[in-house]
């Protein structure tokens, strides 16, 4: 199963502002600081999320069909993310509500830099 996911960014420290405040919301927070990475996460806990400014100095780029989710306790937390997210400066790819059978309740967004995101709960 995935350890962690990186994501591009152009800008770490406004990027990270942004994931600051998302991943209070999960009770996690920075485990790895440096110039140009930092990741989020609990030791033993699951998946981490982190930026990085690409290694090979050239910009960062949105991956087409690439997109990372953090997986809430239940529909309210979802609700509240994805809220968060919005007032943060994300723009919205899909609004927080039911999918599918109703049995899957998402919403989903793009951070400051374009990387598709979601917050979920089954």
């Amino acid at each position: 199963m995935l350890g962690y996911v990186t994501l591009g960014t152009n800008d770490l420290q406004r990027a990270a502002a942004f994931y600051d405040k998302i991943c209070a919301e999960f009770d996690v927070s920075r485990m790895m600081d440096f110039d140009t990475f930092i990741a989020w996460g609990k030791p033993g806990g699951g998946a981490g999320i982190a930026l990085s400014k690409p290694h090979d100095g050239k910009p960062a780029t949105v991956g087409n069909g690439v997109m990372a989710a953090f997986q809430a306790a239940d529909p309210a937390q979802v609700d509240k993310v994805y809220k968060l997210a919005i007032e943060l400066g994300a723009k919205c790819e899909g609004p927080a509500g039911p999918r599918g059978d109703g049995s899957f309740y998402a919403g989903y967004f793009r951070d400051p830099d374009g990387n598709k995101l979601n917050v979920f709960c089954m």
